[in-house]
């Protein structure tokens, strides 16, 4: 409630104050208010709408993308908030002189359009923030209607103080009152970081560090007051993990050593501009490095999968992955028998378990070492249980039959990361009958054959669990990998082109400042010699 609360008060009496400049300003000039709220109604209704949407569209989501959104979201919250406290940091001291020449030059123009595309244009900028900002400080927060209760009191406040500026019976030292609400603002931003950070990783776009760093359960118990303030308002979990507090820690030494370095400690504009510059130079080295020389894991996972039978645990042969055009293809090769192969059914390619594993079923037949044929009646239903298949008459079908065995072996297995790690396989043996007076070929199930040689394997359970841990550790390792070698040289890059941006619009500006220096020298030069 708090942070909605200053959030809502910040910015909402940023948009009060703006409009009641510029309302005092043509009062004061006798010029009528109706283009200035025209402008300032569209800009309220506006705001309303784009986070309307943002919220309908977030909530209509599944709750992985769920997650996406709200770490852009966040991010963008951030963007926003630290932008605007070092914009008031800086123009807060002069945005009454600034608002009113441009409120006089829109008079001078006797353009009603132009006063109400000021006042529009402010009030949609502080809209449009406070609309991203509390819609990522919502998804934080521990109470939602907490939340907004918060920031219709900030709101409030912030037009009762408005009002009163326009009045002229309040005044505020705004830049003073913006220093101290920026810094709060800064700390609020970055528990927003955390939160964006933990979205990203539930969205599963984040998964290096994420160990966890301190344990502040004893600090943050729910239903306390340290919970509401820690947690509610900061955005600090129970439990942050790394990349959280790198983030959280690096955002406030950065954004707070910007704002508030003292001003006699700063260097001089020229060297300011080079440091900036040398700065972006040392970031996109950096960035440079990274992507080419962090090493890349190499995950040690053998070609082949040692199987061994179900009934004795002895090894029996092996399965090995087969290069395929598109899919996942495998090869069991048993002891005495041809190799069989095992290709992956296209609608189970899509079968991932909540552990990440696809699991799959696969088939192939063979016939077995052992068939006979032809077979006696007795033989055909010792193969059956004991009992004559349905449909074989004694008197009509005495026998012997020819038959023809099948073993259709069905096969369960799954995998990780296109390899398997269990494999089991499940015997199915049938006879086809015919001659001894058969109009028509007649298949049975032979029941009473439990195991078959070539239908009788698994992958070693031993060597299942060493795989899986193998997989597992080669993931964390990639997502590690990712971190280092993408996600930061990326954010590196993006840290060194706004460097150099603004170093490139620091020498412009020492350019442009030395280039009227001298004019005006050469104007008191000429008037002197004159």
């Amino acid at each position: 409630m708090l942070a909605t609360f200053i959030i809502a008060l910040r910015e909402g009496l940023e948009a009060a104050l703006i409009v009641g400049i510029i309302a005092a300003f043509l009062r004061k000039n006798g010029k009528p208010l109706t283009a200035m709220w025209v402008g300032v109604v569209c800009a309220v209704i506006l705001s309303l709408a784009v986070g309307f949407v943002l919220n309908l569209t977030e909530n209509a989501l599944p709750q992985a993308r769920q997650e996406m959104m709200e770490s852009i979201i966040g991010l963008v919250a951030v963007f926003f908030v630290t932008g605007m406290v070092m914009w008031m940091n800086s123009h807060a001291h002069n945005l009454k002189r600034q608002l009113e020449t441009e409120a006089a030059e829109a008079i001078t123009r006797s353009s009603a359009m132009a006063l109400a595309s000021m006042a529009f244009l402010s009030v949609l900028k502080e809209g449009f923030e406070t609309s991203v900002f509390l819609l990522a400080t919502f998804s934080a927060s521990q109470s939602a209607i907490w939340a907004a209760v918060g920031a219709v009191l900030g709101l409030l406040v912030a037009i009762l103080v408005g009002w009163g500026i326009y009045a002229g019976g309040i005044r505020i030292n705004l830049s003073r009152f913006f220093r101290f609400t920026g810094l709060f603002l800064i700390l609020v931003a970055a528990g927003l970081i955390i939160s964006a950070l933990r979205s990203a990783h539930e969205a599963g776009w984040l998964n290096a560090g994420q160990q966890r760093v301190a344990d502040l359960t004893w600090l943050v118990t729910p239903g306390t007051i340290q919970s509401a303030l820690i947690t509610g308002v900061l955005g600090i979990p129970a439990d942050p993990r790394l990349v959280e507090f790198a983030g959280w820690l690096i955002y406030i030494v950065a954004v707070a050593g910007l704002i508030y370095w003292p001003a006699h400690l700063r260097p001089a504009p020229k060297r300011a501009a080079q440091f900036t510059a040398v700065t972006g130079a040392g970031l996109a080295l950096t960035a440079v490095l990274l992507f080419l020389v962090y090493p890349a894991p190499n995950a040690d996972i053998p070609d082949e999968m040692p199987l061994v039978s179900r009934t004795s645990q002895q090894t029996v042969g092996h399965i090995s992955s087969q290069p395929a055009a598109g899919k996942p293809q495998f090869a069991v090769t048993l002891e005495g028998l041809p190799a069989a192969s095992l290709t992956v059914p296209d609608d189970q390619l899509s079968k991932v378990t909540t552990s990440g594993k696809q699991e799959w079923q696969a088939n192939y037949s063979y016939e077995p070492a052992d068939a006979s044929s032809p077979l006696t009646l007795d033989q055909v239903m010792a193969a059956y249980g004991n009992r004559i298949p349905v449909g074989l008459s004694p008197a009509q079908h005495p026998g012997p039959y020819q038959a023809k065995w099948t073993v259709n072996c069905s096969v369960d297995a799954t995998m990780m990361r296109g390899v398997v790690v269990t494999a089991e396989s499940h015997p199915a043996t049938f006879i086809t009958l015919s001659g001894s007076g058969l109009q028509s070929p007649r298949t049975i199930s032979a029941r009473a054959r439990s195991a078959e040689a070539g239908c009788d394997w698994q992958i070693s359970p031993a060597f299942s669990q060493d795989i899986e841990q193998r997989l597992r550790d080669a993931a964390a390792a990639q997502d590690v990998y990712h971190f280092w070698a993408v996600i930061l040289p990326t954010l590196f890059a993006i840290l060194a082109f706004t460097c150099f941006f603004s170093a490139s619009r620091q020498f412009r500006r020492l350019k442009g400042v030395r280039a009227r220096g001298r004019s005006k020298q050469g104007l008191l030069d000429s008037s002197t010699h004159q």
